[in-house]
């Protein structure tokens, strides 16, 4: 019996995307999707929030849901939460890829398999497999993880070079449900500019000032408007001590002035407008393990 999807049948469903932090979970969403959608950065924890990726071909609509890594260290409220964001995914989707990096197998990435859910087909993505010297060391290591855990498929990728990421998609196609789309084909997500506009400008706090400053810094949009293709956004950037403040103003407030700068440009090209934005810091002690001010900030 040919239990293979029929050419002309339409397929739609939910992916989650996992794996311990700086997998390249949230490049890999990037460049299926072509588009800068999941903010990233060196820095671990980059990622926070549930975000949907809407990717439509002809014959698929791919509803991929990019999570935080799962986290280990450093647990307060808002680590927590996100912990939880990542195993309630893991109980509602159609598909779940888990990614690691080409021959390193941690505690971190164990963790994270033994919360994979047994009854939903699980891929093992090999991701930087084009970093590796000696292509013979990718065979045993898939093999390895093949015994360990029944993967419904393995599939070694680069995301940041966009390799075989066709062959993932066709991977993924082969157990999604039959069903029409669920979005328009020009959809790319379900979030808002608001929220877009924050993890964009919390991305370049992250990657212009790396390890300068701790991990709890968050964006709050406190005003976005928009006048045609005109989008104003008041933005403040929450520290968590008075003396970050300075480190992340700059000299003359240079630093701030390249940060806002940088988030501008890419609201731009996201958004496909101009954008005025105006940024400025504020302290607020102990928010990330705060439940109240988690929940003002979108936690």
């Amino acid at each position: 019996m040919n239990t293979e999807p029929s050419e002309k049948s339409f397929h739609c469903g939910t992916i989650a995307i996992v794996g311990r932090p700086n997998v390249g979970k949230s490049t890999l969403l990037n460049h299926i999707l072509g588009a800068k959608l999941s903010i990233t950065s060196r820095k671990a924890q980059t990622t926070r929030h549930r975000l949907l990726g809407i990717h439509t071909t002809e014959d698929a609509q791919f509803l991929f849901v990019d999570t935080p890594g799962f986290q280990l260290r450093h647990i307060n409220a808002l680590n927590r939460g996100m912990n939880r964001t990542v195993k309630q995914v893991l109980s509602e989707v159609d598909v779940i890829l888990f990614v690691v990096e080409a021959t390193r197998f941690g505690e971190a990435d164990r963790k994270v398999l033994e919360i994979l859910p047994a009854r939903t087909p699980v891929l093992l993505v090999v991701n930087k497999s084009d970093l590796l010297e000696d292509k013979g060391e990718l065979l045993p290591y898939i093999q390895q993880h093949a015994a360990a855990f029944n993967f419904a498929d393995i599939v070694p990728v680069s995301a940041k070079r966009s390799l075989n990421l066709e062959d993932l998609l066709a991977a993924i196609r082969r157990h999604l449900p039959e069903q029409p789309a669920i979005y328009g084909e020009d959809e790319l997500t379900d979030r808002n500019e608001r929220f877009l506009a924050a993890e964009i400008l919390r991305e370049k706090v992250f990657r212009l000032l790396g390890e300068e400053l701790p991990y709890s810094i968050a964006v709050e949009i406190e005003k976005f408007e928009q006048e045609g293709g005109l989008r104003r956004i008041h933005a403040a950037i929450i520290v968590d001590k008075e003396g970050q403040k300075p480190i992340l103003i700059g000299k003359g407030g240079e630093k701030l002035k390249r940060i806002s700068t940088e988030a501008r440009q890419d609201m731009e090209n996201l958004f496909g407008g101009k954008v005025w934005l105006e940024t400025w810091v504020k302290v607020r002690g102990g928010w990330a393990d705060d439940e109240r001010a988690l929940k003002s900030l979108g936690y």
